[in-house]
């Protein structure tokens, strides 16, 4: 059994980032735990619902899975996760994982600890930013030297106001890709290609919301699964 680990923000996650990768990996046979930083059920960006933004099956499915899915209503502490016990780590996106995941001591060291060992992680659009602070065992940056993609500035801009708040007034701690860059990481979102997932050593990064079914089908063939018909 393949065994992996969804961790997953508390502050809004976007909703296809967790659900297509979830529900893609579930389909091959691979067993999920879903955690959130303090245990308590993830929450989902508003933004990641709307009709303006996703279309109408996408957000009947997601809704679904975050209304109903037992996984993501019953998490486990992020601090009681122990990377020795999954084959592979998925850290889904959103602008939410600025505030918790991104920052969370144990986030990082459960994202060092997949990379140094046997398992492969799989970091999505603005959870890439964890990259920008997560370090490896001798203190270096984990990124550093690294290809990665992510959300890149450019899309941003379109979101946050002059003073960097969100629509719903919070204000963005922090670039992704600005963070990315400083902590040494090769970055490159590919905005003139369809979709952007970008494969270093065990380390796999996607760029947003319309890379979630290929990066999902990348983390599958890493691990060495076939996807299901």
């Amino acid at each position: 059994m393949t065994d992996a680990l969804f961790v997953v923000s508390e502050e809004g996650y976007w909703g296809e980032e967790c659900v297509e990768p979830l529900e893609t990996l579930s389909d091959a046979g691979v067993e999920i735990t879903v955690a959130t930083p303090s245990g308590s059920p993830p929450v989902i960006d508003e933004r990641s619902l709307d009709p303006e933004q996703v279309d109408e099956e996408t957000i009947e499915r997601v809704r679904d899975a975050h209304e109903n899915d037992e996984r993501l209503n019953d998490p486990i502490p992020v601090a009681q996760a122990d990377a020795e016990g999954y084959d592979a780590v998925v850290l889904p996106g959103g602008h939410g994982t600025a505030w918790d995941i991104n920052q969370d001591k144990h986030v990082r060291q459960l994202l060092r600890d997949i990379v140094e060992g046997d398992g492969k992680a799989l970091v999505v659009c603005h959870a890439v930013g964890v990259l920008g602070f997560a370090r490896d065992s001798h203190g270096a940056f984990i990124v550093n030297g690294r290809d990665v993609t992510g959300f890149p500035n450019e899309w941003e801009e379109g979101i946050v106001d002059e003073a960097d708040r969100m629509p719903d007034g919070r204000k963005l701690p922090y670039w992704t890709e600005e963070e990315v860059k400083a902590a040494g990481g090769n970055w490159d979102a590919e905005l003139d290609a369809a979709t952007s997932v970008t494969v270093d050593g065990d380390l796999i990064t996607a760029r947003g919301p319309g890379s979630s079914s290929a990066a999902a089908d990348t983390l599958l063939e890493e691990l060495g699964i076939e996807a299901e018909a």
